[in-house]
């Protein structure tokens, strides 16, 4: 009677075991076919994005949303080609930003290197390279976390390997944030010295830059003492980088 028992109990688990496995195997198809659905979602967006302008990001629609009780926010944001924007801005967001930006292949191996020493002192310093930047105002969100900071490192690898490093900085000057609803050259060029993007001169071009770090704290048109100590470091160092490939004649 007990045998019987048993083998009863072993046959209701073998049935049960048979069903769960049918319901695993059907998990995981489905969650392949999700991962390859967004695998493939990403890379029409990247490609797409060789040819279309950036109409908004994410990071707009966030700020709009933060500021939708205020009657008085705008966004300003002018899509311009890269020949629109002075080559002195071009210059200066290298200089500031990532000077080795025509060198790296959406990492700077150097400076994370750097950033990684500094953490372990307890030091904060930043390493993200301009593609990468593009990957996160462009594709994702600006909030800190490893989930993010993991796709954003996707995005940079898909970046590089379908967009050339002009169409890299022409997205990069459209779309970074620049001021209070403030985003892009044109946008920032109009805003601050009422001209184009084109007509920014040296000066201009390297305030622009030094705000890029805390643009809802600084503000070009009242520089701190330490901006303009900043922007005085921009210019030396705007004149000691090569003449980048982009801005060539």
């Amino acid at each position: 009677m007990q045998d019987f028992k048993f083998q009863r109990l072993l046959v209701i688990f073998a049935v049960l075991f048979s069903g769960m496995k049918k319901i695993i195997h059907r998990l995981l198809f489905y969650l392949l076919c999700v991962l390859l659905g967004l695998f493939v979602l990403s890379v029409l967006q990247v490609v797409a994005g060789c040819w279309l302008p950036v109409f908004r990001t994410p990071l707009m629609s966030i700020r709009s949303w933060e500021h939708r009780g205020d009657s008085t926010w705008k966004t300003r944001y002018t899509w311009v080609p890269l020949d629109k924007i002075s080559p002195q801005l071009v210059r200066a967001v290298i200089a500031s930003e990532d000077n080795r930006f025509e060198q790296h292949h959406g990492f700077d191996w150097i400076e994370l290197d750097i950033a990684w020493n500094n953490e372990k002192r307890k030091q904060q310093r930043g390493a993200s390279t301009i593609t990468q930047q593009v990957a996160k105002n462009v594709f994702l969100w600006p909030q800190r976390s490893w989930l993010r900071k993991g796709l954003e490192a996707y995005y940079t690898l898909l970046i590089e390997l379908f967009w050339s490093k002009g169409r890299i900085m022409e997205i990069y000057l459209n779309v970074v944030e620049m001021g209070k609803g403030v985003y892009g050259a044109e946008a920032a060029a109009q805003f601050y010295y009422k001209k184009p993007a084109a007509k920014l001169t040296a000066a201009e071009a390297a305030m622009l830059a030094v705000c890029l770090p805390n643009p809802l704290h600084r503000n070009p048109k009242k520089p701190t003492a330490y901006l303009l100590q900043r922007q005085k470091t921009i210019l030396t160092l705007m004149q000691k980088l090569p003449q980048p490939f982009l801005i060539k004649n």
